[in-house]
Parts: structure tokens; sequence; C-alpha cells
């Protein structure tokens, strides 16, 4: 068995108090992480940390990029398991996404209408949601298990989902902990 990483964040940036405004939720953008130390980390958001009009497919950074531009920064991370067959779909499908980058683009109008509760798909867009959803339904063959209209919270609603660590992005860091109890007679 494999595990894939789900995080969630917000940085506090004008669009992503917009997102969180309208979905009244705690976290305004979600990524799909092939790795526990989140190295490999893909989501739709800024191609540039210093310009928010341009966005399409990212290799996203936990210490770099539009996270170290916002150093505050809050976020989930969600961890689950797949089989390696599963694990190989999903990294094979992110790779084709990255090969082809140029092609895809950010579905702008797709996350603003998400507040009106409509659904706005062209082929080849995605925004964060869209793409996590897209990733996960086709390569889990778990399509229609989430909502049509997705937002980013909505992501964690998939089975056997575990918290790993929640708090300041920039303080991740993922291990395991063993806790070691003591006796006094």
């Amino acid at each position: 068995m494999k595990e894939i990483y789900i995080v969630l964040t917000h940085t506090g940036t004008t669009l992503s108090n917009i997102v969180k405004y309208y979905t009244k939720e705690k976290y305004s953008h979600v990524s799909i992480g092939l790795d526990k130390d989140l190295k490999e980390l893909y989501s739709f958001g800024r191609l540039n940390p210093y310009n928010p009009y341009r966005a399409g497919f990212v290799r996203e950074e936990l210490h770099g990029g539009t996270f170290a531009r916002f150093k505050n920064t809050i976020g989930a991370v969600y961890s689950f398991e797949v089989t390696e067959e599963q694990y190989s779909k999903i990294k094979l499908m992110i790779e084709k996404i990255k090969l082809n980058k140029e092609n895809y683009k950010f579905n702008i109008i797709g996350l603003f209408l998400v507040s009106l509760k409509k659904k706005y798909k062209r082929k080849d867009t995605f925004y964060c949601a869209e793409f996590v959803k897209y990733i996960l339904e086709t390569s889990l063959n778990k399509e229609g298990t989430l909502p049509e209209i997705i937002k980013p919270m909505d992501i964690i609603e998939l089975d056997n989902m575990k918290l790993v660590y929640e708090g300041l992005l920039s303080k991740y860091s993922y291990r395991y902990e063993l806790n070691f109890f003591s006796y006094t007679i």
C-alpha cells in the first residue's frame, strides 16, 4: 500500500478570502501530494507568487513559491492509503498533465460560479478542487463520489482520510511519533 496526501490551505490572499467567504469553510485551496514530505505537491493555482492573474497547473513547494510568500498560510494535511496500482495511475495522470501543462487553463469562471452553485466546465480547465477531484475519482474509480460542484474541503469526505497535521504550513514536518510511557513502581 502507498499513501497519497491531500493538503488544504488558506493563504489569506484576496482571492482565498473571497473563496473562504462564499464557502464558509476554513480552507480555500486544495493540493494533492505524492510523498510524505510533500516535495511532489500539485494543484491549479498561481503560476507566479507575485502575480494573481496568471494561474494554471503548478507544482507547489512548502517552503517556496506562493506558500513562502504568504508565510502565515495555515493548512491541514490528510493522508489516505491507495494500492500500488492506484498510486501509479495517480502519478501517471499528474505526469501527463505536467508534460502538457501549457494546454491546461485555470477555470476562473467555474471557481466564481461555485458561489452561485452552478457548474461551468470546459475541456482542460480546472480550479484546484476540480483538479484534485478529477485525479482521485478517475484513478480510484470513484466517479460521482464527490459533489459535482466541488469545494476544496469536500475532498476530505472520501473514505479513510486521516488528519496528520494542522497548523502553519511552514511548520509541517511528517514524522511518525511513538509515544512511550514510563511507569514508576
